[in-house]
């Protein structure tokens, strides 16, 4: 399943480079554009404008090394994968665009200070202006599009940064109208608000990503929607240290689940594989869920940590039951861990009493030959799977 998920998460990868491929060859085109009709039309903001859309390439190279060095499939130093290049990526992206702010903000106060600075375009630089409007307004509902679709915070963030050049050109097509109108401060004024509007986006997209770089859980809704389809489980008791986290959209999920601690380790193994499916089925953009079975609430029981292994326990039982002849026919123990102690449950052959009395007392004598071992609880005996005292009449 992991794998799976892995394999779709390495074919979004692709499609998320093959976008940004196709914005950065539609900014090439405009930056060519805007630089010839700016130096043609005689604005000097439709030539600043080009080289910022110049500057934008610098990002999309950026986005595009992240996308592609984030799509690599897991290997032996990054065993959860290669997604958290796409959120160092997205953290980039975001301080590119405050830069961007601040830099259209210092223009601004400069050209309010100096009018002088200003000079008188031609027409051919106004259209420019609103051509690169139109061009990369779509380039931000293209690049949301597809940022949604994927599922990509980091195509997110490229679009918001097309959607900043939009704010960027909508500046200069006012100055350069207002400067053929005889209004040269308008575009300065509103390149002030524009870039506060920059510098609060990038330092939203910021503040996301590095929620997720430090391990921020999921939102309380998809919590509960993430317990409905655990506890919705058959043999399921409860659940808890129920903990989560991001990595570039994808969800990986720990959880402890309660079983009943008689059932067999398969059988708890299959309530967690069913647990699992199930959250991969119906909690979506889920990359792993690592399940971990306990057979009592090990949140307020007494804990096990300190109770011997299987062979530390056969050897005390050895010793205890050295003096009881049936202990030689012992054919399995079973160990149970419950309440910071070890209940032992034997089975033997069932010819080796030939009454209910007779299991009786030699289940007495089992469970008197453990007493002082304060780390045992009881010793239940069973014969051939069953328990003898159930048959008595």
């Amino acid at each position: 399943m992991a794998d799976l998920a892995r394999g779709a998460n390495s074919e979004a990868g692709t499609v998320r480079q093959n976008v940004i491929w196709r914005g950065l060859f539609v900014n090439v085109g405009l930056a060519m554009g805007q630089l010839s009709a700016g130096f043609i039309g005689h604005s000097a903001a439709v030539v600043a404008d080009g080289f910022h859309t110049l500057s934008d390439l610098l990002s999309d190279a950026l986005v595009l090394l992240a996308a592609r060095l984030g799509a690599r499939a897991a290997d032996e130093d990054h065993p959860y994968g290669h997604a958290r290049i796409e959120t160092a990526g997205t953290v980039g992206l975001s301080l590119v665009l405050m830069g961007t702010g601040v830099g259209i903000a210092l223009h601004a106060a400069d050209a309010l200070s100096t009018p002088a600075h200003l000079v008188q375009p031609r027409l051919l630089a106004l259209v420019m202006a609103l051509a690169a409007i139109g061009i990369k307004e779509g380039l931000f509902r293209y690049m949301r599009n597809a940022g949604t679709r994927l599922r990509s915070e980091l195509l997110h963030a490229n679009a918001w940064h097309y959607r900043t050049d939009v704010f960027s050109s909508m500046v200069v097509a006012v100055g350069v109208a207002g400067s053929m109108l005889g209004v040269a401060d308008l575009d300065s004024v509103a390149a002030i608000g524009v870039a506060i509007l920059i510098v609060r986006m990038g330092a939203t997209l910021g503040w996301q990503a590095m929620r997720e770089l430090v391990d921020t859980g999921l939102e309380a809704e998809t919590l509960a929607r993430i317990r409905g389809v655990i506890m919705a489980t058959d043999g399921v008791k409860t659940l808890h240290s129920l903990r989560t986290r991001r990595a570039a959209g994808l969800a990986f999920i720990d959880v402890h689940l309660q079983v009943d601690g008689n059932i067999s380790v398969s059988e708890g193994h299959q309530i967690s594989e069913t647990v699992r499916a199930a959250l991969m089925r119906h909690i979506g953009n889920i990359a792993d869920v690592l399940v971990h079975v306990d057979s009592e609430d090990d949140e307020h029981a007494a804990t096990n940590a300190r109770l011997p292994l299987r062979a530390e326990v056969l050897r005390r039982l050895e010793r205890y039951f050295a003096a009881i002849e049936a202990a030689k026919d012992i054919e399995s123990v079973v160990l149970h861990y419950r309440s910071g102690k070890v209940l032992v449950e034997l089975r033997l052959p069932l010819a080796l009493v030939p009454s209910p009395a007779a299991a009786h007392h030699l289940q007495q004598r089992f469970a008197e030959a453990v007493r002082q071992d304060p780390q045992i609880a009881a010793v239940k005996v069973c014969y051939d799977g069953r328990d003898p005292e159930l048959d008595a009449p």
